[in-house]
Order: C-alpha cells, then structure tokens, then sequence
C-alpha cells in the first residue's frame, strides 16, 4: 500500500452515496433511474471510495448496497457504445472498470454485498469478489450478455471461484435468470431473506465482523487470495510462515490475553 492520504473532502459523488457508522463504510450504488448501471462516473467513484476504505484503519467493514429495484445491471451500454453523459462528479481516476474487481479483492476487509433488487451482467463482479453477499429473496441473478452477443469474459475470473463449473457454464451459455434460492445453493450468495430482513441482516453481519480481530482479518483474507491458486504443497510452507506472523501480531496476543482473562478483547 502507498503512502498516498485519501480523503473526501471537496468531492462531489454523482454515480455513489457514501456513509459511514462506527467502523462500517456504506457505498451505495445511486443511479436508479439507470437502474445502477456502471458508467465511468460510477467507476471512478467505486474505486476511490474502496481505496479510501483500505487506507483508513477505522474502517471494518465495508457495505455495497444500491437504491431502486435493482442492485446493479451491469455497465452502461450507452457508454460502451460511446455514448457519454455531462459528469458533474469530480473524483480523481484512479483505474479502469475491471480495476473494481481487484479493489474488493485485495481490500483485505470483509465486503458485504446487500443485494436488495436484481444482479445482471457485470454487477456479478461486484457480487462475486465480495467476501459476503446476502439478497433479498425476490432479487433475480442474470448473466444475459450471450443474447446481446457478449460474452461475460470478466465476470468468469469470480464466478468460477465460486460456482460449481457446470452450473456456472449453463448459468452464462445459455444468459438465463436464476433466483436468489439457486443462487444461494450454487454458493453464489451466502444467504437469501426476505426483503423486510435484508437491512436488519446486514447490519447484524456487519457488525459481527466489525467485532473480530481487524489487524488477523486483513492477514487472513490477504493470506487466503494469496493461497488461492497455489499448489498444495507450496500454500502449506506459506501458510505456516503466516500464522507464525499472526501469532506474534498485537491482535493475537490481546485475544489470548482476553481469553485467559475472561474479558472482551479491545481491539484498538
């Protein structure tokens, strides 16, 4: 990580919202009216609002929730075809679309995606490098690109870390909508609830997870991307290298120390 010190003031999100409680940093998708689609306002923003989130050390968690009925429909085809859209946001550029991607994957934070309406094509992306995602039970998965004549090349990278490969292949060969229930099933999703839970839910997630050691939750996920795609016999060596770290880590040695003096950790 630079050295770089991000900050908010001055800047004017057009395509996002951003709040923050406590140790949970909210982005909120914010373009209804184009059902969330991505254009180059949203991604900008997305990405320098989860580069901010990295950088602060208060932040936890991070939320990725959307406003209207739908979470996401992917990018903006008007902006694929070169189509643009007078931009009144002033947030630096700091990479390209697929550079979201990489951002939620290697924030080393746990990142919840609160799905309260569809997913459709590229918002997959956000969903499947998320480390958590919960829907509402009515919220619809759809990969439709085959039936534009797309194909879905990016969204592959996450989906089949997470999907079984058959039901992955079907799911974008043949662009059909899949519930929240299958979604769930396929490892797509941690959970379905129904649409009055999804806020308590989330919000119960959150802060379950901002209540675990910060400092061992980003060697842990840093570690687990890391190990990923290694050999067996190459991810042990390295894993054991890690939770000798961990153990001498000021995380571990307060949550022993908690432990063995019966009280709740501080993790300050």
């Amino acid at each position: 990580m630079n050295s770089e010190n991000l900050s908010l003031q001055g800047l004017v999100f057009e395509a996002i919202e951003i709040a923050r409680d406590g140790h949970v940093l909210t982005i909120t998708l914010n373009r209804p009216e184009r059902k969330n689609a991505i254009n180059a306002a949203m991604t900008n923003e997305l990405i320098y609002a989860l580069d901010y989130a990295r950088q602060e050390r208060g932040i936890r968690v991070v939320v990725l929730a959307a406003n209207g009925d739908v979470f996401c429909a992917g990018g903006d085809l008007r902006s694929m075809i070169g189509a643009t859209d007078k931009l009144r946001s002033n947030v630096p550029k700091r990479g390209e679309s697929d550079d979201i991607s990489l951002r939620i994957r290697h924030l080393y934070k746990p990142v919840i995606a609160k799905i309260q309406g569809g997913v459709y094509a590229g918002a997959l992306l956000l969903v499947c490098n998320a480390s958590h995602a919960v829907a509402a039970d009515h919220a619809m998965f759809s990969a439709p690109e085959i039936k534009r004549g797309i194909w879905p090349f990016m969204v592959m990278a996450g989906l089949f870390r997470l999907m079984p490969k058959r039901a992955g292949l079907d799911f974008i060969m043949r662009g059909e909508p899949m519930t929240a229930a299958l979604a769930e099933k396929y490892g797509l999703i941690n959970e379905a609830v129904p649409a009055a839970q999804l806020d308590a839910r989330v919000a119960e997630m959150a802060q379950g997870l901002v209540n675990l050691a910060p400092g061992t939750m980003q060697m842990g996920l840093r570690a687990f991307v890391a190990q990923e795609d290694m050999a067996f016999d190459s991810a042990l060596p390295y894993l054991r290298t890690q939770i000798e770290a961990c153990l001498k880590s000021a995380d571990a040695k307060e949550g022993i120390s908690a432990f063995l003096e019966k009280r709740e950790p501080d993790w300050a």
